[in-house]
């Protein structure tokens, strides 16, 4: 079975002859990248870093669901209308609808993914995890492991090496043609690396070596970001982005990596809750994609990313900000200016630009390393996402959000950023918001968002009109952002899951002047749909 849907996703994964959407909520894109300056053996390694990415599709269906397979080699047997939209959201679910299933026959979507034993529930796993002595207990809460049950039915630890054995193989086979092809020694050292660690299970020299990546191509590949794990948020789904360097781009905005350590110092929270020394290396890569796959292509598309998210790293080293320029292009076109005509005051449309929206989704992907990360709870050494648990992805994305617009405003009055900036960026912040509310409160970035959007409008920062457009209320809107970013940003340094619950349980609801504005938006696209004319072609 696993064979044949994987020669399946392969085959479709970069939607060639396809049938046609049934949700007309994603606007068809052409992402291409110009490789006119390539030479012949970068391209060549271009295309097995593709090929390897398309295996990561494969896994990440497997890891939502252990019927994601049987399920999509039906709908392709069949021709079925619905398979594009499976492989648009990467299962028989609807994101953007509460998880709400389209398929026939599918079940509810699982909290717990396929990563631990479908018989179990929460509370069985969690107490057999405090049962275990260390270092076990760590490798079963462990970003790589999977929990299974043994022949006796005891629950064992699996490592994602094993469980996924064959697929990693095939993966870490292409990587090093890859790296055989590319002349680039560091891009050459992280795809052996990365080759490595896909046999081996142990993701630090790659990731490390991921940070120092410098050259023209930038892949990231392999198990990342949580979300998918809605029980305790530990297990990371498999990924792909395979993207070329805007290095004009780049170098503009390395600038920010200098002002980070002021930033943190400055930060809206008891002074002790602040790192008097943050990663000395913090990297900022402005890229167009080329490809993307798995967690990174399942309805709502990435528009940045802050990795890895491994802590040691983070505290040694910092993280690294990728921004996707003409992904965020793509949306900003193709959905957040058709919004902001619908959902903003006339007098604050004109008020929505390119250059805040880019700017605020860099200085998101900063702010998720700034702040408290490790903590001490109940005497016992933690981190703000195991002390947080199911609750921590939306309220990181809700920090990183309210406070990378906090950021904004300090870099504005230090004079980092133009100060004309200021009129646009809470404007295209509102707009943007409802954006993201629309992927859907099950989703952490729609919950966060729907709670800031809240709470703004408790303050008095973001009014509602009689005739229900939205606007920003220039003289509140300041001290709203920075009130609820040191409430954030106190829940994390405390480690506070009662508090973040509350909080989320209260806010993260859309409230009915929302909602009016929300079903005047269904005719405009929620996100993009991807295509990849530059992949196909390197394939060919």
């Amino acid at each position: 079975m696993q064979k044949k849907a994987l020669i399946a996703i392969l085959f479709l994964s970069l939607g060639i002859g396809l049938p046609a959407h049934a949700d007309k909520r994603f606007a068809p894109v052409e992402l291409t990248v110009d490789l006119s300056g390539f030479a012949p053996n970068e391209k060549k390694a271009l295309g097995k870093m593709v090929e390897a990415a398309q295996i990561m599709d494969a896994l990440f269906l497997r890891q939502s669901w252990a019927g994601n397979e049987p399920m999509l080699l039906r709908l392709t047997q069949t021709r079925s209308p619905l398979l594009r939209d499976f492989l648009l959201y990467k299962g028989p679910w609807s994101r953007l609808d509460k998880n709400a299933p389209f398929v026939p026959g599918a079940p509810p979507k699982p909290a717990q993914a396929n990563f631990y034993p479908p018989d179990a529930t929460k509370a069985e796993v969690q107490a057999w995890m405090a049962s275990l002595p260390e270092p076990e207990r760590g490798q079963a809460a462990g970003f790589f492991t999977l929990i299974r049950r043994d022949p006796r039915g005891k629950f064992a630890i699996v490592p994602y090496s094993i469980a996924y054995q064959g697929e990693l193989a095939l993966a870490a086979a292409q990587l090093r043609e890859a790296a055989a092809l590319t002349s680039d020694p560091k891009l050459k050292d992280y795809l052996e690396k990365r080759a490595a660690a896909f046999v081996s299970n142990d993701y630090y020299a790659s990731d490390l070596s991921w940070m120092a990546l410098d050259g023209a191509i930038e892949p990231t590949i392999g198990p990342y970001e949580v979300y998918e794990d809605e029980w305790f948020n530990d297990k990371a789904a498999f990924e792909a982005f395979i993207t070329v360097r805007d290095r004009a781009e780049t170098d503009k905005l390395a600038k920010f990596s200098g002002d980070l350590q002021d930033i943190e110092n400055h930060l809206p929270i008891d002074p002790a809750m602040r790192n008097p020394k943050i990663g000395a290396l913090a990297p900022i890569r402005v890229v167009n994609e080329l490809y993307c796959a798995g967690d990174a292509n399942h309805g709502v598309q990435t528009a940045a990313f802050n990795l890895p998210n491994d802590e040691r790293i983070e505290k040694e080293k910092g993280t690294k900000r990728v921004m996707l320029k003409n992904v965020q292009e793509a949306k900003f076109h193709k959905v957040l200016e058709p919004i902001a005509r619908v959902a903003l005051a006339p007098a604050d449309r004109k008020h929505v630009a390119f250059d805040a929206f880019f700017t605020h989704i860099l200085m998101h992907e900063l702010m998720h390393g700034l702040g408290p990360h490790v903590l001490t709870v109940s005497g016992k050494p933690t981190t703000v996402r195991q002390a947080l648990q199911a609750s921590y992805s939306a309220i990181e994305e809700a920090k990183a959000d309210i406070t990378g617009l906090w950021a904004m405003q300090y870099l504005i009055d230090k004079g980092v950023l133009p100060k004309a900036m200021e009129k646009t960026m809470y404007t295209t912040f509102l707009a943007s918001a409802f954006r993201s509310i629309r992927f859907g409160v099950t989703e952490a970035h729609g919950k966060g968002q729907a709670m800031q959007l809240d709470y703004l409008l408790d303050a008095g920062a973001v009014k509602v009109s009689p005739s229900g457009t939205f606007s920003v209320d220039a003289t509140k809107i300041k001290d709203g952002v920075r009130s609820l970013a040191h409430e954030l940003l106190t829940i994390e340094g405390h480690g506070d899951r009662k508090a973040a619950e509350a909080l989320l349980s209260k806010l993260g609801v859309v409230r009915p002047p929302v909602k009016r504005v929300l079903d005047r938006l269904k005719s405009v696209p929620v996100d993009i749909d991807p295509h990849f004319p530059t992949a196909e072609s390197l394939l060919r």
